[in-house]
């Protein structure tokens, strides 16, 4: 398969969050930095469109002039990227879910060049309209993500694109295929053994399971509001788990939450699940462990099993098993409910707003669900 060129002429955006940690390199003259990043949109723009009802073909991979191509094989790549976006558009569309419109940019955070080969860290921003199927969905979900682009330059100095690796923990931004995140936060269990959880059926509609709003006295607003000040603004409050190594953010992102909307710390050793406590200074592991989360939450009373993930509501979580190896990978939290029944989550790691758990069931269908009701 030949190469494909890159389309030009892509507005910058403002660099919302900080991508991996590289030194920018000063000897990439500006004209290639530029290349660099319009490349990248294209690429991300042509996966968001896969998801378009209606979206314009492919243009990272068709016929353009421009100075930067992408090899053989990263091409091939992008089309089978593609081809499975497509799959889960129309897994989407069984579930009553489609988007109008989609907008992608994508800022160019840091490049470094050795020899031949140059890095070049990305951040995405990209916003989904939802297409108004079902009555009242929201009117967008978002998401920022990162990524590292690597190029490689032949003897005359042209450059391809050979590699899009994604640098988030967690690998759930809608447009991304579906890969295994290498990082979840496990820990050994206390000497009495952690309560399981029962998985959450994921066929829609799910049975009936109004939440009373008033029984547990937690202000499940707050929860949201605050889920919605911080799903791309990390409180300085505390310690941001997102970093290379650190594990991921997502379930110190639902806990802050939920001890916004009135959930009490438990003190005691980090390490003990039926404790529960986070600030600045230290956190159990239960505040930011997806596991041990689970098990406090369980073992406390302050969340029961639900039956299916289309029985979640505000401030309640979800909980998802990429691989159904038994140790839970990544934890939600619903910020918004459609009249229809369809729960809308909000997480960090990627940092997403308001995403349809019926795309995240379409994404990983053989994921495993746990749903929480708070």
């Amino acid at each position: 398969m030949a190469a494909a060129s890159v389309v030009a002429g892509v507005a910058l955006v403002p660099n919302w969050s900080a991508g991996a940690a590289v030194v920018d390199d000063p000897t990439v003259d500006a004209a290639t930095k530029a290349t660099f990043q319009k490349l990248a949109d294209a690429v991300f723009t042509d996966r968001t469109d896969a998801l378009v009802d209606g979206g314009h073909k492919k243009r990272a991979t068709s016929g353009f002039s421009g100075d930067v191509k992408l090899s053989a094989t990263q091409s091939r790549q992008e089309n089978s990227a593609l081809t499975e976006l497509q799959g889960r558009k129309s897994r989407l569309a069984k579930l009553g879910e489609k988007y109008s419109a989609g907008s992608t940019k994508v800022t160019l955070d840091a490049t470094r060049v050795t020899g031949r080969t140059a890095k070049a860290d990305v951040t995405e921003t990209t916003t989904l309209t939802y297409a108004k199927v079902k009555g009242k969905e929201p009117k967008t979900t978002g998401f920022q993500a990162h990524h590292e682009l690597t190029f490689r330059a032949d003897r005359h100095g042209d450059w391809q694109l050979t590699d899009v690796r994604d640098t988030d923990n967690g690998y759930l931004a809608v447009n991304q295929v579906a890969k295994q995140p290498t990082v979840a936060v496990k820990a050994s269990p206390a000497d009495d053994g952690p309560p399981s959880a029962p998985r959450a059926a994921t066929s829609w509609p799910g049975p009936a399971n109004p939440k009373n709003f008033t029984a547990s006295g937690y202000d499940y607003k707050a929860m949201v509001a605050y889920a919605a000040k911080y799903w791309n603004n990390y409180n300085p409050d505390y310690p941001d788990y997102n970093g290379q190594g650190a594990g991921g953010d997502c379930t110190n992102f639902v806990s802050q939450s939920l001890k916004a909307g009135g959930w009490k710390h438990v003190p005691g050793y980090t390490y003990d699940f039926h404790k529960w406590f986070g600030n600045s200074e230290i956190q159990s592991d239960s505040f930011v462990g997806v596991n041990e989360f689970s098990w406090f939450a369980l073992s406390s009373k302050r969340v029961t099993s639900l039956a299916s993930v289309y029985q979640l509501d505000l401030g309640d979580v979800l909980q998802m098993d990429f691989n159904k190896d038994g140790s839970k990978d990544h934890s939600m939290i619903v910020t918004y409910r459609s009249p229809q029944g369809v729960p809308y989550v909000s997480y960090h790691s990627t940092n997403t707003y308001n995403r349809s758990v019926a795309s995240l069931v379409a994404s990983y269908p053989t994921a495993a669900f746990y749903a929480y009701r708070t």
